[in-house]
């Protein structure tokens, strides 16, 4: 089955002339003219990119998602074709009502007829992985079911196994092949369709996103209803409002247009920053906006199935980033790629900074509207790959949500200034992190070790200047004049650092 596979990729890549990417290639010219004679019948006037996107779409859904997952390689692809792979959307019709309902009586080892109350077998949308009918739940709430394909775990690990087997012949027959990492790619896809293969993941990511904007004037998530799910299915809340891609209708349902494109900006850097828990599938498709009188103009985040997560130096380093671009400090973009490890340590900062200054100045001199804050970060990727810079996935995704959130923006408002509107929400969080505030949150957080672990520090200050480390005697003396000085300060450090938590642990408890 799996050699029937293989022949219909090779078909489709003949038929769309990407065997041009293995013939470009000098150890392989001498191919050249006998490939021309075999593939006369083929019309190859498009270019390149076209050609490989039509290609990706013959092979159906999962080489699909793969193109949109390397649409996001932006670090190590020629522009052409990110471009063109950011085209590709899920276009898959639906499995048919006779295996939806045979799935979820499997689930629920019961007919679905005893499970909710009414359930409507034609499918509202379907995707690659899952398909979404509507119900009605036992109690009369109406609910939205994301039901898994069947058998979609068996032709995902087939086509997997096949581009593991490309991956690796790429590497060994490219010249290129081993700085664009085709394994590791593979294997970044691996991961991520396996995750939205457990629709218990997305209900969890679903449910933590909702709590986390449970209060938000600007963004609605749908609730989980946990008694129903599965990791075959998912039932949540049902949501009404209108594609955002629909701009003639919003504008018709009063909608204000220009407010609701800043509000996406909001959204996206307050995930980032205050959360480092973000929706990194941001299309289109996944977001709607609510026409009801009470939520008017609130988006309706939907698809759960990729979601980011950044740790807090993660968070302070691209916030500094961010804000030494708007200030046009490129030697702190320099210093801060080398402090979080994104480049070695042993990297020179006049030349790290050199090189951003080449990609970023003439860049200012435009209109601040017509300056692409995430076109920016792919051309400093794609610079910085002379500095050994190592992307991180966590990056991929958040610049892959840059991108949808910064073009989803511009569609609905092409005078949205980007930079205008994430300055200010970027400068009060950094005077958040490093105030006093931010000061008493760590000593918060840290309470419960420091109710433990002060008492023992005159213990283990006793010790360690009783025990002094095994030195000749001058060395010996040194050390006890030294720690004479030392133990008045180490005594007032103590003092104070109780006296704090003290007041901490007071105002907490």
């Amino acid at each position: 089955m799996r050699s029937l596979r293989l022949v219909k990729i090779v078909l489709v890549a003949l038929k769309y002339g990407l065997d041009e990417f293995l013939l470009g290639h000098e150890r392989f010219h001498w191919l050249r003219p006998t490939a021309r004679v075999v593939t006369f019948w083929r019309d190859v006037s498009a270019p390149r990119a076209i050609r490989l996107r039509m290609a990706l779409q013959d092979l159906g859904p999962i080489f699909v998602k793969f193109g949109q997952m390397l649409s996001t390689r932006r670090d190590l692809l020629p522009t052409d074709i990110a471009d063109e792979l950011a085209k590709l959307q899920d276009q898959v019709p639906p499995f048919p009502s006779d295996q939806v309902m045979a799935t979820l009586e499997r689930v629920y080892a019961k007919p679905v007829d005893q499970v909710f109350k009414s359930f409507d077998r034609a499918p509202v949308a379907s995707a690659s992985v899952a398909q979404v009918h509507f119900a009605v739940l036992p109690d009369g709430t109406p609910a939205a079911i994301k039901i898994l394909r069947p058998a979609i775990a068996e032709t995902i690990d087939k086509d997997l196994g096949l581009m593991q087997m490309g991956a690796m012949l790429m590497e060994k027959l490219w010249s290129d092949g081993k700085r664009l990492k085709p394994r590791a790619v593979v294997a970044e896809f691996d991961r991520t369709i396996h995750d939205e293969l457990d629709l218990s993941r997305e209900a969890a990511n679903c449910s933590q996103l909702r709590r986390n904007f449970a209060r938000s004037s600007l963004l609605m998530v749908p609730e989980v209803y946990w008694d129903w799910c599965n990791s075959e299915v998912m039932v949540m809340q049902r949501m009404e409002g209108t594609p955002i891609s629909h701009r003639a209708r919003l504008v018709e349902q009063g909608i204000d247009i220009k407010r609701l494109a800043r509000a996406g900006v909001e959204i996206f850097f307050t995930q980032v920053f205050r959360d480092g828990f973000f929706h990194a599938d941001m299309h289109p498709g996944n977001i709607f906006v609510a026409f009801d009188t009470a939520n008017r103009g609130k988006y309706i985040a939907l698809d759960f199935g990729i979601m980011g997560t950044l740790s807090e130096q993660d968070k302070s380093y691209l916030a500094q980033n961010f804000l030494a671009f708007f200030r046009r400090d490129y030697r702190r973009v320099a210093t801060a790629h080398i402090e979080s490890g994104w480049v070695p340590p042993d990297t020179r900062v006049d030349e790290l900074e050199a090189e951003i200054r080449v990609v970023c100045e003439p860049i200012f001199d435009r209109p601040l509207k017509e300056i692409s804050l995430a076109r920016i970060l792919v051309q400093l990727f794609r610079a910085s790959r002379r500095f050994n810079v190592e992307i991180q996935p966590q990056l991929v995704l958040l610049q892959k949500t840059l991108l949808n959130v910064e073009g989803l923006g511009r569609e609905l408002d092409p005078d949205l200034d980007l930079w205008v509107t994430a300055k200010p929400f970027l400068e009060r969080w950094m005077r958040d992190q490093i105030g006093w505030h931010a000061v008493e949150r760590r000593l918060r957080d840290e309470a419960p070790f420091l109710a433990t672990a002060l008492p023992l520090l005159p213990r283990l200050i006793y010790q360690r200047l009783s025990n002094p480390p095994a030195a000749s005697e001058t060395a010996i003396r040194e050390f006890v004049a030294a720690q004479r000085v030392r133990n008045r300060w180490l005594a007032l450090i103590a003092l104070l650092v109780a006296m704090a938590t003290a007041i901490l642990l007071w105002r907490t408890w």
